[in-house]
């Protein structure tokens, strides 16, 4: 028993038991400690005992009441706190915040405890314990906290023990949390707790002559596991052993050296072995983990192997996927940093085959493992199969080489962010006849431009600013077409601060286009029929772009499938997609692709009016945005409160019937040929011979465009979106489309086509 006399403790100052009984749950903060250090042997907690209990509640003053589970025990005049499990996997807690003595730069603590019946819950460390943690003077956790003084098993009766530890710079308060920690059953009876300061030397003294200790512990361990890996590899064995999964462990019942987790399976035709994770259940990740000792003196290593990913249904965020993580840790366990990037997909290989997969990394100074943790990340289904990893080292020179690239393009692509220059801003347009003219003077605007695309595909987007400034400034266009999607918009793909990040890289897309003068198409990149999600789209951002006079609302990509009544004025879209219809979807658009009702495109242009936004407005015909036909034959959409509107059409090599479908329309209304562009590698989604020659084809409709002075928005202003423009992020043009592009804006003369497509 602590050599604390029990009368002592019932003779503890009135002032003292005032102090410490406002001590609770919830202890009152001052705005720093002003408690003046205490004698070495005096206790800073009051009642170390238990036996005081001046208000007669029938517990012991300057202790915390117990939410459940506790109660005031008296044994032949001893009086001590028991806590008592009430139901398998409860947590049981003596919360309380003592205050820390100024100065104080270490504390002892001694105690009296119990513990009988004791079951520990699922865990290793729910047990009986006493957990501690310092606050400063804002309630701010301060590291390193105590260990915690555990206990897994039944005492022999009462035991007394000790812990002494040191006190961190601007420690005020120590948490003191006894508890039965989600124990299965237990009773943890405690007396006698003194905490008290003390000296902090030989504390100090013994910490650091243990760090090192377990310094050169580690130190050799980790010497010795090297030499193991060296004298493997020098025998010509890998630095990972068995990743071809091949070899049985000694059961024989999984892959030698693997973790027991997922399945060990054999090709029914080849009796080739391989790891399988296969997700179970929604949301819960699946994962093997493989910790390998990396030989000493390397600093760059590469990573092969083959994965098959089959029936993948990716979670919510961006990173819900089947991916393989890893880390570097040192001798000690921790985390290095940089550490290698994830090699990861979220769609399936194609048709279900094997495929290669390769990364190289440099090893942080005092890397000495590498953690493999292969998994299916929270998706909600799929079966993720891996096979053949080797790991061996690499020249980090080409590493090196490669980051450096990375960065200088990343130098190169970044934009100054701008703010509005109003006084730069374009004249706001409106629909004259077949022509766009400004509001102000009637003055001819001629629109012609590029696509900016990617903000479709990835919430960052892919250099979306450098292109704008770019096929503004150097390719001399005028207008930008800027493809978006609705879901990124509303922050609904991963992202976790509602879209704004997104929204926000769009506000300065349409900037740099207004502060030099041009105009930005802001389109809706969605296909097939307008739905009701988009809009909601269309409220919000008609909303937030309300006549701004750079601004022009694309109100959907490319409609497709549907009579010119259900296209205009809604209905029931439920035709069966075609092999070349489907090739432009993704598979949750081909799902929801069955049928669905469409409130149409003239409801689709109120929703942008019912806002007040009066903008130029540009709606795009049938098949793929091509058909303008059906506007001739009375489907135009009624526009009274706008500044009008443009009809979009898209043309590509294969579309023909250009008097029908185009210069119809192109003669009575403002036209905008909104994706217009040709590629040496003809489209594989339809046959090759209705497909025309590129070299025939450029010019023959940049002849067509200057003759019927059509608006037009060159695709694709992008190194990999076809037909593309650029041959690579130093904006170098295709020869097969982007340098007639190019020669156009900057006004090189086409001659009209020798013939109509």
């Amino acid at each position: 028993m602590v050599n604390v006399p029990k009368l002592l403790r019932r003779g503890l100052l009135a002032a003292s038991l005032m102090a410490v009984s406002a001590l609770s749950l919830r202890a009152q903060t001052p705005a720093a400690s002003t408690f003046a250090p205490l004698p070495p042997a005096e206790s800073i907690t009051t009642n170390s005992g238990m036996e005081t209990d001046a208000n007669g509640d029938n517990w012991p003053d300057g202790w915390p009441q117990l939410k459940a589970g506790g109660s005031w025990e008296n044994e032949e005049g001893n009086h001590f706190i028991r806590m008592t499990s009430p139901s398998p996997g409860a947590m049981v807690m003596l919360y309380t915040e003592i205050p820390i003595p100024a100065g104080t730069q270490a504390l002892e603590l001694t105690w009296r405890q119990r513990v009988t019946g004791l079951k520990r819950g699922k865990n290793s460390w729910f047990d009986a314990r006493i957990m501690m943690e310092f606050m400063d003077a804002s309630r701010a956790k301060v590291s390193p906290a105590p260990n915690p003084a555990a206990t897994g098993k039944d005492t022999a009766g009462w035991v007394t023990r000790s812990a002494s530890f040191l006190v961190p710079e601007g420690a005020v308060y120590l948490k003191f949390m006894p508890a039965l920690f989600n124990v299965e059953a237990g009773t943890f009876d405690l007396d006698d707790i003194v905490i008290k300061p003390v000296d902090a030397a030989p504390i100090k003294a013994a910490a650091d002559a243990a760090a090192t200790a377990r310094a050169e512990k580690l130190a050799a361990q980790t010497a010795a596991n090297q030499a193991k890996v060296a004298a493997k590899i020098e025998a010509g064995g890998a630095i990972l052993s068995n990743g071809n999964f091949e070899t049985p462990n000694k059961a024989g019942d999984f892959a030698a050296d693997w973790a027991k987790a997922g399945t060990w399976e054999t090709d029914a035709d080849t009796g080739n072995r391989f790891l399988r994770l296969t997700s179970t259940e929604p949301g819960k990740t699946v994962m093997n983990f493989r910790s390998v000792i990396l030989p000493a003196g390397v600093k760059a290593f590469e990573l092969t192997l083959r994965w098959r990913i089959t029936n993948l249904k990716p979670g919510e965020m961006g990173w819900f996927d089947a991916r393989i993580m890893m880390d570097i840790k040192d001798a000690a366990g921790k985390k290095l940093s940089p550490g290698p990037g994830p090699l990861y997909s979220r769609n399936n290989t194609k048709d279900g085959a094997w495929v290669e997969r390769t990364t190289s990394f440099l090893v942080p100074e005092g890397g000495v493992t590498l953690d493999l943790m292969p998994s299916l990340f929270q998706v909600k289904a799929g079966t993720f199969d891996l096979d053949d990893i080797v790991l061996k080292p690499t020249d980090p020179a080409i590493i090196l080489a490669k980051q450096k690239a990375r960065e200088e393009a990343a130098a190169k692509a970044r934009v100054p962010v701008e703010q509005d220059n109003k006084a730069k801003w374009p004249p706001a347009i409106k629909a004259q006849g077949n022509r766009l003219v400004t509001i102000d003077g009637g003055k001819e605007v001629w629109l012609q431009g590029v696509n900016v695309p990617s903000l479709e595909w990835s919430v960052t987007g892919e250099q979306v600013h450098k292109s704008v400034v770019v096929g503004l400034d150097e390719w001399k266009g005028n207008v930008i077409r800027l493809p978006v999607k609705h879901d990124y918009w509303f922050g609904r793909k991963g992202q976790t601060d509602g879209g704004a990040a997104y929204r926000a890289i769009i506000d300065q897309c349409i900037t740099l286009a207004a502060n030099r003068g041009a105009y930005l198409v802001l389109d809706l990149h969605v296909y097939r029929a307008p739905k009701d999600e988009y809009l909601e789209f269309w409220t919000d951002a008609a909303t937030r772009y309300k006549n701004h006079p750079a601004v022009i609302f694309d109100l959907m990509n490319e409609p497709f499938d549907t009579s010119w009544e259900v296209w205009r004025n809604g209905g029931f879209v439920g035709e069966k997609l075609t092999p070349d219809q489907a090739a432009f979807l993704s598979a949750e658009d081909k799902a929801k692709a069955q049928g669905f009702q469409s409130p149409g495109m003239q409801k689709m242009l109120d929703t942008v009016r019912a806002t007040g936004a009066k903008n130029m407005v540009l709606v795009g015909g049938l098949d793929y945005a091509y058909r303008l036909d059906g506007i001739m034959e009375g489907y135009g959409l009624d526009d009274p409160n706008g500044q009008g509107i443009i009809y979009a059409c898209h043309i590509y090599p294969w579309k023909s019937q250009w008097q029908k479908m185009l210069l119809n329309a192109a003669a009575k209304y403002p036209i905008l040929l909104g994706e217009v562009g040709a590629d040496a590698k003809k489209m594989t989604f339809m046959p090759l011979e209705q497909q025309e020659d590129w070299e025939t084809w450029t010019p023959a409709i940049l002849g067509l465009i200057q003759h019927h002075k059509l608006n037009w928005t060159a695709w694709c202003f992008h190194p990999g979106a076809s037909p593309r423009m650029l041959l690579d992020w130093d904006y170098t043009p295709t020869p097969f489309w982007g340098q007639q592009a190019k020669d156009a804006l900057g006004g090189k003369q086409f001659p009209p086509p020798d013939r109509l497509r």
